[in-house]
């Protein structure tokens, strides 16, 4: 288990589910940010970090341009925008063509992160019914990061994660009982 200086979890569907069962149990004094990239419809945001607040004492907040990125902090991806990572660890919002069918893309926000955090970068891909985040998980690998995915028969729709264990080197498959253990000992 390495150093990490920032953890990225992407999502479509049945990921939900997952962070609403982790989250309660991550530890209060993480030394890193959490960026969480969801597929979900337009307009939801404001919701989602409503909700996901309720299950943590981190803080929990929706990403806004230009923002520092903070450790001990759980970031949530607006809708309809790509996130990109800054050299100067702030955040940058992109309204550039979907990838895989989404805005925002996992695939674009791990290839983002991995240029900058490079082998202090994790990523953790859970339940999903495309292959975002799959081309993500190759780059975060080839810059040294670690990667990791919701172990499939665990998931509520097993093809994002099936993909990126066929298609790229994983690090660790993770049942839902398993996460929140694993990203406290990520610091």
């Amino acid at each position: 288990m390495k150093n990490c200086n920032a953890l990225l979890i992407g999502g479509s569907a049945g990921s939900l589910d997952v962070l609403i069962k982790v989250l309660p149990n991550i530890d209060i004094n993480i030394p890193f940010p959490i960026i969480i990239v969801v597929h979900r419809k337009q307009g939801t945001d404001s919701l989602l970090s409503e909700l996901l607040s309720t299950k943590t004492a981190l803080i929990v907040k929706e990403i806004e341009e230009k923002e520092s990125i903070l450790p001990g902090t759980i970031y949530i991806v607006p809708s309809d925008y790509h996130l990109l990572i800054e050299k100067d660890l702030t955040f940058s919002l992109d309204y550039s063509e979907k990838v895989n069918y989404s805005r925002p893309s996992i695939d674009v926000t791990f290839q983002s992160a991995a240029e900058v955090y490079g082998d202090k970068l994790v990523c953790l891909l859970l339940s999903g019914s495309n292959s975002d985040g799959v081309n993500g998980l190759i780059t975060v690998e080839s810059y040294g990061g670690e990667t990791a995915v919701q172990d499939p028969l665990t998931a509520q729709v097993n093809y994002m994660p099936a993909q990126a264990i066929l298609k790229a080197k994983i690090d660790k498959v993770l049942k839902i009982e398993e996460m929140a253990n694993y990203i406290n000992l990520l610091g």
